[in-house]
């Protein structure tokens, strides 16, 4: 599953404001949340057939081909040398290391609030362009932070069930850590490549920094039921390539703030289909504390009100 947290567009008059959104983008916007949802159903369903590391290499090497596949059909150009070592390194950050960390979490945390954990990446965004880029520390950012930090909090202190562990707890902030970072470089590399291109060339950097768990993964791949074998290719398929697909079709016709704002959504979903398939669902005060997460990440997004000039 990936969120991709956005600067929100300023306020627009009535003159300029944008279309409304059609139906396609509207159902392609569902697919992807959707999708990106059950990557961490699929995640946590696969259990201990197959460990971490395989389960991300195979991932990606699953994703990767369809991508490229895509990528020899369309044919879009190649990014520049400083593109392409931008993509590289969001690469490592995002489709190695926070797909790696993630499915370790899963292991220690129920799917829905892992899901709930992740969803702060769009605070880390911020705080982190506060610092890195000058975007500066509005109010309802250094509230939101607050408001998410509890809930954190929250979790930590009595929001995990008895066949869950704390250290859970420390992965899920650190995929989000690392989903935050490679989504900053992320925004900087695509000033200057190609959407299609920077994607299969992530994956495929991602792949490729996995490639040490390739002798394990051919073992657990062999090892495994087939329904963890195709959760391996279906994560890959499904909310690697089209998901990301997608999501470029959606950006391309919608407000970026519309589409940042729908991923809030997701740990919602998660927590349903981890219900219904799984027959898991977070603790009551894990429900609390995840609410309280993505209370932050939604008040942060606020605009200050301008004042009306006085005549």
């Amino acid at each position: 599953m990936r969120l991709t947290p956005t600067t929100v567009p300023g306020p627009t008059s009535a003159a300029t404001a944008p279309d409304p959104i059609g139906w396609k983008v509207l159902a392609a916007m569902i697919v992807v949340l959707v999708l990106w949802a059950s990557a961490f159903i699929a995640i946590r369903a696969v259990g201990d057939a197959i460990s971490p590391g395989p389960l991300a290499l195979g991932r990606q090497l699953v994703g990767a081909l369809v991508l490229v596949a895509i990528a020899v059909w369309r044919r879009p150009p190649l990014p520049r040398p400083r593109a392409l070592v931008l993509i590289a390194i969001y690469g490592v950050l995002w489709f190695a290391g926070y797909t790696l960390v993630l499915n370790m979490a899963e292991r220690h945390l129920d799917a829905g609030t892992v899901a709930m954990l992740v969803n702060i990446a769009p605070l880390l965004v911020a705080l982190a362009a506060g610092v890195l880029l000058k975007e500066g520390f509005p109010r309802p950012l250094m509230v939101g932070i607050g408001i998410a930090f509890a809930g954190v909090v929250i979790i930590a202190t009595g929001g995990i069930g008895a066949d869950s562990e704390p250290i859970g707890i420390v992965l899920g902030i650190l995929a989000a850590m690392l989903y935050a970072s490679g989504v900053l470089v992320q925004k900087v590399a695509l000033r200057s490549a190609d959407a299609l291109s920077a994607t299969w060339i992530g994956c495929l950097v991602g792949a490729l920094v996995l490639l040490s768990f390739l002798p394990q993964t051919v073992v657990e791949i062999a090892d495994a039921p087939a329904p963890a074998v195709l959760a391996v290719i279906y994560l890959g398929v499904g909310p690697s390539a089209v998901a990301f697909l997608l999501w470029a079709y959606v950006l391309k016709r919608s407000s970026a703030g519309a589409t940042a704002s729908a991923t809030l959504a997701v740990p919602a979903i998660v927590v349903v289909l981890s219900w219904l398939l799984l027959g898991e669902l977070p603790t009551v005060l894990g429900l609390v504390g995840g609410a309280l997460c993505l209370a932050g990440v939604a008040w942060s997004r606020r605009r200050p009100r301008e004042r009306t000039a006085q005549a």
